[in-house]
């Protein structure tokens, strides 16, 4: 499996955006009691967070797109 990096600097900025944003919607779901919202919410922002640190998206992957091409 190659996890080389397949995303720009602004790719990964917007995502880890991103991620930040829905795992504090998912800590607000949680204090509210919303199990099932925060659960979901908090999965999808600890993936994107992942995609942002690790600089490589499965999904762009399989679709064979490769934002950091542009980048050294």
């Amino acid at each position: 499996m190659d996890l080389s990096r397949n995303m720009s600097t602004a790719d990964r900025v917007v995502r880890g955006v991103g991620g930040i944003w829905l795992l504090a919607m998912a800590v607000g779901a949680l204090l509210d009691r919303r199990d099932v919202v925060a659960a979901v919410t908090g999965i999808a922002g600890l993936g994107l967070l992942s995609n942002s640190l690790t600089g490589h998206c499965g999904g762009n992957a399989l679709l064979g797109i490769d934002t950091s091409s542009s980048e050294e």
